[in-house]
């Protein structure tokens, strides 16, 4: 492509366009885009495959989840929402799931979020989103529904040909995973796109070394020209080369990090099933809460088995608003049939007390204060 007013170059021939992009000067870019119509000027915004990087664009091959595991700020959330938009657009998809951690994470992220399906979606292929019924209606029949990974039931009985899964390291139970995959059952070849920063559970691992899965692994710094000035270098300065460094700006699936109390193959060799929660003789809900940061908020579901054995049920733990981990306390609360909420106090005194109360819930609150450090209760 040369610096004169030259035709728009069509999708198939985006890598010519992005050489062009290399080679020439931001002035003659400028010229060029300042001398579009109205009309031009929108195609060229919404032409995801001339601006996209090769990572963000769908791989070749037969796979059915394609797996984009890859830092925080990568732009996985934008590939996300220009792969649904494709499908919707083109006709291609009948019925499309969306599904994230929580119900407001769909909303606020897949749908809603900056780089969400509505705000990237050209004006007159723009979908209706009926909030109401978490659906979103594109102009030409198709559509896609909503879904929290939060209640796996909900993914009992609908099916779909394609699929967005945002976010399933968090999700805290792998059944709304297997549900999924089980819902992917119409059209020629159903296909999944899963977005993801890593994080060391099993059933990830196993699903990114799926035979029906392409992997496709990348770092924060990738999308540094579409980060805010100084964002990479300042995370590098926080989070150094370490483990942690390479799990959320890497993309790095990792087994462990240095320095954990249990490593990954302990507590694989003490899995195993849960008795029913009918034979349990006690559940709890215990939260940690996250104070004075983004951190993670602890939310961890125990029983009691009739032989004295503790049995860990769920990891719904979460970086959270408190309003939010509050809620999930709640849903955690109900859906397990718990007894009491153990509460950690070290730090945040009654705030999972307070925030349960004004959210309208009445549940059993038992505070209590951590007198060791978590080595020594840990060594028993």
């Amino acid at each position: 492509m040369t610096a004169e007013r030259t035709p728009l170059p069509s999708l198939p021939f985006a890598e010519e366009w992005r050489a062009w992009m290399r080679r020439t000067s931001p002035q003659t870019i400028d010229a060029f885009l300042a001398s579009l119509s109205a009309g031009e000027a929108d195609w060229l915004l919404h032409a995801w495959a001339l601006w996209a990087r090769d990572k963000q664009l769908p791989p070749p091959g037969t796979w059915r989840v394609w797996l984009l595991m890859a830092g925080r700020g990568f732009g996985k959330t934008r590939a996300g929402a220009e792969w649904v938009r494709a499908l919707a657009e083109s006709g291609t998809a009948a019925q499309i799931a969306l599904v994230g951690d929580t119900a407001d994470d769909v909303r606020h992220v897949m749908v809603e979020g900056p780089s969400g399906i509505l705000r990237i979606a050209p004006k007159q292929t723009r979908p209706a989103w009926r909030r109401s019924l978490r659906s979103l209606e594109w102009p030409n029949g198709v559509v896609g529904r909503a879904y929290s990974a939060a209640d796996p039931e909900q993914l009992r009985g609908p099916e779909f040909d394609y699929a967005w899964a945002d976010e399933i390291g968090k999700w805290p139970d792998p059944a709304a995973w297997d549900n999924l995959m089980l819902a992917l059952r119409v059209g020629e070849m159903p296909r999944c796109l899963a977005t993801t920063t890593p994080r060391p559970k099993a059933w990830l691992r196993a699903l990114a070394n799926a035979p029906d899965t392409f992997l496709v692994q990348g770092g924060t710094a990738e999308n540094s020209a579409n980060l805010a000035p100084g964002f990479t270098a300042a995370m590098k300065v926080r989070f150094g080369t370490g483990d942690l460094a390479r799990q959320e700006l890497d993309g790095i699936l990792m087994d462990g990090f240095a320095g954990a109390l249990w490593s990954r193959k302990m507590i694989a060799d003490c899995r195993a099933d849960p008795p029913p929660r009918a034979s349990l003789v006690r559940v709890v809900v215990g939260v940690d809460p996250a104070i004075g940061g983004p951190g993670e908020t602890g939310i961890i579901i125990a029983g009691k088995d009739r032989d004295g054995i503790i049995w860990v049920l769920q990891d719904a733990s979460a970086a959270l608003a408190p309003a939010r981990w509050a809620d999930r306390v709640q849903l955690c609360f109900t859906r397990w049939r718990a007894e009491a909420v153990i509460a950690e106090v070290n730090q945040g005194g009654s705030l999972v007390r307070n925030l349960l109360r004004q959210g309208g819930a009445q549940l059993a609150v038992r505070e209590v204060r951590a007198m060791r450090s978590k080595t020594l209760r840990a060594e028993p």
